[in-house]
C-alpha cells in the first residue's frame, strides 16, 4: 500500500506557474504508474497527466498538452506536475493517484488504486 500527500497548490494569476508535488510513503513507489487528475466544482474528475514507472513515457490531456509537465523522482518517492501558462479553466482540486496494476498507465480514474487528499489550484483572471 502507498500513502500519497499532495502539496504546492495555491492562488495564481492567469499566465502564471505552479509546481505540484506528490510525496509517497510506503513500499515500492517505483512499481506504481502515477497520474494527476483534477476536479472542478460540479464536474467529474478528469485526467490531467500520467507517467510510467520508469518515468520514460508520459501522457497528457489535450487541454494541458504543451503547458503542463509530469515527472517523477523514484529516489525521492515523489511525482511532480509543473503547470505553466495557467488559465482560469485550470482551477480545480488536483489529485495524484497510484496504479498498482501492470498496465503502463491509465487515463481513467477508476483504474487507480490509491489517491491523495488533493490540493486546491485557483487561477484568477
Amino acid at each position: 500500500q502507498v500513502q500519497l500527500v499532495e502539496s504546492g497548490g495555491g492562488l495564481v494569476q492567469a499566465g502564471g506557474s505552479l509546481r505540484l508535488s506528490c510525496a509517497a510513503s510506503g513500499r515500492s513507489f517505483s512499481s506504481y504508474a502515477m497520474g494527476w487528475f483534477r476536479q472542478a466544482p460540479g464536474k467529474e474528475r478528469e485526467f490531467v497527466a500520467a507517467i510510467i514507472r520508469s518515468g520514460g513515457l508520459t501522457n497528457y490531456a489535450d487541454s494541458v498538452k504543451g503547458r503542463f509537465t509530469i515527472s517523477r523522482d523514484n529516489a525521492k518517492n515523489t511525482v511532480y506536475l509543473q503547470m505553466n501558462s495557467l488559465k482560469p479553466g485550470d482551477t480545480a482540486v488536483y489529485y495524484c493517484a497510484a496504479d498498482k496494476s501492470s498496465r503502463l498507465y491509465s487515463t481513467s480514474p477508476y483504474e487507480y488504486d490509491y489517491w491523495g487528499q488533493g490540493t486546491q489550484v485557483t487561477v484568477s483572471s
